[in-house]
């Protein structure tokens, strides 16, 4: 029986077979080499949509592909922005800019860079994880790398399904702890996509040198296994040898495959693995944990940067943690190694006076054999105390820093006991997302009649209180990781080193200008954050070339001008 196309006038022939194949045969994907006309309009890295002029629609076959209209990248900006601000719903923000990103690469990065400020939570936390959550629902076309168990063996062959060579950075999950709502198997995709769409439109790296990868090793939520939309491997997570294994088979092929100074960045891994993985390949990869190491430099910047408002050193500061893990332990580590090199004193001495709470309590040495290893550090000696309003008015911290990813446990009881100890009290409540803040900005001002010191990890409103304006700061890691990629990519660095980290705090708190300073902020705006990349990026480059490890020589002049001249820009660039 003859098919129905061969009936059929006019029209393209079928050479290859295509339509004429049933459901049951096989055909070539067969593909152009050379991007022109409807091939063009259908790739997201020379796509221009109208703003295509007449020669090149001349000379690339895009006649009548096209209204007859043509208008100008700026004008694309300002229909998308309004297009964005007609979503009452943020998911349908995220999903038409993630549409966006895959139709138009310079469009979306463009409209990101211009509307930095309102754009963020979009692309990033808070909503970026409700996308994770929903990402079987809302995944229409895979972005970036799957690698899963039943790769094991055959993992650099997979890396070289990616189109791209020339990579940079990578950024990695294995989804079991995503932001503060837990283990999202192969859903957490939606992180390292989110932060290397920022590492260019923040820090300037071109888009094509950032890989994002999701590691599968099985998923522990039932409800996500139970779940017939979900997109990953249907069975419990693997761990132990096997676990290891696959890891350490991807680490190998990430060198092998893109060299010495592939930065890989490890994001929201369980805290066991997190801190495993970064003390396993520290010496032997250029590897940055953005839980760990990242939060630890954004809050130390803020706390050094509210030294101004509140006076003092940060030795004459004393400090309590709600939340012992990654983030928590991160951040007392890198305020510690701080300290101690502006005083000369020893770290060990310098840790008394940061004390952290986990879900049983304070840390204190009579619960030392029972702790996790990376914990240990920080127990010292006290009586045990379970609640957290005893433990700040036992302890008298000035700076009450929240890394519990638990929302509302900043208590009005222990805000109101923060502010009977200190006149401008330092409150931090860094969970993600807003849900699982410790506590709101309207709050923290509210029960400290404005007298608190505030910065959140998710974007909160200014908070009007006796008709004075009060705005939060947002101790955001998007500070800091593209800049201090950018400065580890520009010096050629084959390593990370604390010291580095430093750098990238001081770098920030320089940014904090006397009009930020005012407003009660800690961190300056993020309208300007390009220009603080750049500055935090030739500060972490000085301190590789210090460190001897930039492999970029000889060290230029000007690192800030050199910064700011790599960074990608996403104007459209003619075609000949």
């Amino acid at each position: 029986m003859a098919s129905c196309t061969e009936d059929a006038g006019g029209g393209v022939k079928d050479v290859y077979g295509e339509s004429r194949a049933t459901e049951d045969q096989l055909v070539t994907p067969w593909s152009v080499s050379v991007a022109s006309g409807y091939t063009l309009l259908r790739d997201p890295h020379f796509n221009k949509g109208l703003a295509f002029t007449e020669q090149e629609r001349d000379g690339h076959f895009l006649r009548g592909l096209l209204p007859p209209t043509v208008i100008p990248q700026e004008t694309q900006v300002k229909k998308f922005i309004q297009l964005i601000r007609q979503y009452q719903v943020p998911l349908l923000k995220y999903v038409a800019m993630m549409d966006l990103q895959e139709r138009n690469e310079r469009l979306f990065y463009k409209l990101l860079i211009d509307h930095v400020e309102e754009l963020l939570p979009v692309v990033y936390t808070p909503t970026v994880g409700e996308a994770c959550q929903k990402y079987g629902s809302i995944f229409s076309h895979p972005q970036g790398l799957f690698i899963s168990l039943k790769e094991k063996g055959r993992i650099l062959e997979v890396l070289r399904n990616w189109p791209e060579m020339n990579i940079q950075v990578i950024v990695v999950t294995d989804g079991e702890r995503i932001l503060g709502l837990g283990d999202l198997g192969c859903q957490g995709m939606g992180i390292p996509v989110g932060k290397l769409s920022l590492y260019t439109a923040l820090g300037g790296v071109r888009p094509s040198a950032c890989l994002p990868i999701t590691i599968d090793v099985g998923t522990n939520n039932e409800k996500l296994l139970n779940d017939e939309l979900y997109i990953g491997l249907r069975h419990k997570r693997a761990t132990g040898k096997e676990y290891d294994e696959l890891l350490h088979e991807f680490m190998a092929a990430v060198k092998q495959n893109y060299g010495e100074k592939i930065l890989v960045q490890f994001e929201d891994f369980a805290n066991h693995n997190a801190f495993d993985l970064l003390e396993r390949y520290r010496s032997t990869h250029l590897v940055f944990n953005d839980d760990i190491q990242g939060t630890a430099s954004v809050v130390l910047a803020g706390l050094v940067a509210a030294l101004k408002l509140v006076g003092g050193n940060l030795a004459d500061h004393k400090f309590l943690f709600l939340g012992a893990g990654e983030a928590g332990t991160g951040i007392a580590e890198l305020i510690a190694l701080e300290i101690s090199k502006r005083t000369d004193a020893q770290v060990e001495e310098v840790r008394k006076n940061i004390w952290l709470v986990d879900s049983k309590g304070l840390i204190v040495s009579s619960r030392k054999e029972s702790l996790q290893q990376f914990k240990k550090p920080w127990a010292h000696e006290h009586e045990l105390i379970t609640d957290l309003v005893e433990a700040v008015n036992q302890l008298k911290p000035t700076v009450l820093i929240g890394t519990s990813g638990q929302g509302q446990t900043f208590t009005q009881a222990v805000v109101e006991a923060m502010a009977s100890n200190n006149e401008k009290p330092i409150i931090l409540a860094l969970s993600n997302p807003t849900s699982q803040s410790e506590c709101t900005a309207e709050q923290a001002y509210n029960w400290t009649q404005g007298r608190a010191i505030f910065a959140s990890g998710s974007p909160f409103n200014p908070v009007e209180i006796d008709g004075k304006k009060y705005v939060p700061g947002q101790a955001n890691n998007a500070y800091i990781f593209p800049g201090f990629g950018l400065g580890l990519i520009m010096s050629g660095s084959i390593r990370v080193h604390d010291d580095m980290l430093l750098a990238a705090s001081e770098a920030l708190a320089s940014q904090v200008s006397e009009e930020d300073y005012e407003k009660g902020l800690i961190y300056p705006p993020f309208t300007n954050i390009r220009k603080i990349s750049a500055n935090i990026a030739a500060n972490v480059a000085a301190k590789s070339y210090e460190l001897g490890l930039a492999t970029r020589l000889p060290q230029p002049k000007d690192l800030v001008k050199l910064a700011e001249s790599c960074m990608y820009t996403p104007t459209y660039r003619s075609y000949r």
